[in-house]
């Protein structure tokens, strides 16, 4: 059996910008993900709503993605591959960070995986890392997420370069899916699905 970690904000937990609730076993990406793969595979799911890539959250307690990854790993061990997708919440504005500064920060978080024992043999997992799609026309999220358009459509460049440098594989998900008109932020049931044949493909090509 092979065990893939999804690891991720309230887009890989699943929020609905339509209903403003959960997606359903059948609909979120990581679930959907599992449903293509099919035998042989074992996806987890680990979203959690506000989550950063490695920055405390001084109103949003519990947040720093960081924190709560070793013990993750740890839980979940052992992992064949690890799938990040964060760094949209790293873009509030109350972070004042440049893309760079967001995508340095999944860098980190790529390196605590691959010097982890939470793989095969004591080894490090491999690391997909996604790069978030831009967000959209910000509705609710305008004040929060102020100046952050600019920044999140340079996300996708520095997140291929820190793959690059760090010798991990890379998704730029932009190529695939769009952040919902409805919030600017997050997806649409049809974009789940997308998202997840779009990893399938990825995960086949590093864990067969």
């Amino acid at each position: 059996m092979k065990r893939i970690l999804c690891y991720g904000d309230s887009n890989t937990w699943g929020y609905d910008p339509v209903q403003h609730d959960r997606f359903d076993e059948t609909a979120r990406w990581p679930r959907v993900l599992g449903q293509i793969l099919a035998t042989g595979y074992e996806v987890i799911e680990e979203g959690l709503g506000d989550r950063t890539t490695v920055w405390d959250d001084p109103i949003e307690g519990y947040r720093n993605g960081r924190e709560y990854l070793i013990p993750c790993l740890e839980s979940h061990r052992p992992l064949d591959l690890v799938v990040l997708l964060l760094g949209t919440n790293d873009l509030k504005k109350r972070f004042n960070l440049s893309a760079s500064d967001i995508a340095q920060g999944a860098g980190v978080l790529v390196r605590v995986i691959q010097t982890s024992q939470a793989g095969r043999d004591g080894a490090g997992p491999q690391v997909l890392l996604l790069a978030p799609p831009p967000i959209a026309a910000l509705g609710e999220y305008a004040e929060m997420f102020e100046d952050a358009a600019g920044k999140s459509q340079k996300l996708s460049g520095h997140y291929e370069q820190v793959a690059k440098d760090l010798g991990c594989a890379f998704l730029d998900t932009s190529k695939v899916i769009v952040s919902s008109p409805l919030d600017g932020i997050h997806f649409e049931n049809d974009e789940h699905r997308k998202l997840a044949e779009a990893v399938a493909a990825k995960v086949k090509e590093l864990i067969g």
